[in-house]
């Protein structure tokens, strides 16, 4: 008959360990936070939201123009949230392969043009749409404003109502 061993050393692991490291993995990075880019990040996703509440509070559906804008202003309102959840709980380093420099300079690059074509579609509108001094003429001319804010530059379109 053999000898059993004096010592035997043994591992065990519950579910609940490979679990929790996951878990820890998605906490968020609040330095992100911090940095210019999520400064700027939360930001734009608060002029974002700013632009197309204003828009949607006012009867645009009537006007195709308007449309364009609330296109605009929703679609890279949830692209800058989908960027920032990415930054915020560090998914771009466990998506190496990226260049995500590259992918948000492109971002911010088309967002700009994109931002540009809004502004100077709902400043040249704003006057043939609503009555000055209106609840919607404030409106309108206010999301002009923060879409125009958006910009890198900060400039002002001469043709804008403000």
């Amino acid at each position: 008959m053999a000898e059993f061993p004096a010592k035997v050393s043994t591992r065990t692991s519950s579910p609940a360990q490979g679990a929790g490291a996951s878990v820890s993995a998605l906490r968020p990075d609040l330095g992100f936070v911090r940095s210019s880019l999520g400064a700027l990040m939360l930001l734009q996703l608060v002029l974002g939201l700013l632009v197309w509440a204003l828009i949607a509070d006012t009867p645009y559906h009537l006007y195709p123009a308007y449309g364009w804008v609330m296109f605009v202003a929703v679609f890279l309102w949830l692209v800058t949230i989908v960027f920032f959840i990415l930054y915020l709980f560090q998914l771009h380093m466990k998506l190496h392969m990226v260049p995500w420099p590259l992918v948000l300079m492109i971002f911010n690059v088309g967002a700009t043009v994109l931002y540009i074509t809004a502004f100077i579609t709902c400043s040249a509108v704003v006057d043939l749409t609503s009555l000055k001094g209106t609840r919607p003429y404030n409106q309108r001319a206010a999301a002009s404003m923060l879409i125009n804010s958006r910009q890198p530059w900060g400039g002002h379109y001469k043709g804008s109502p403000l």
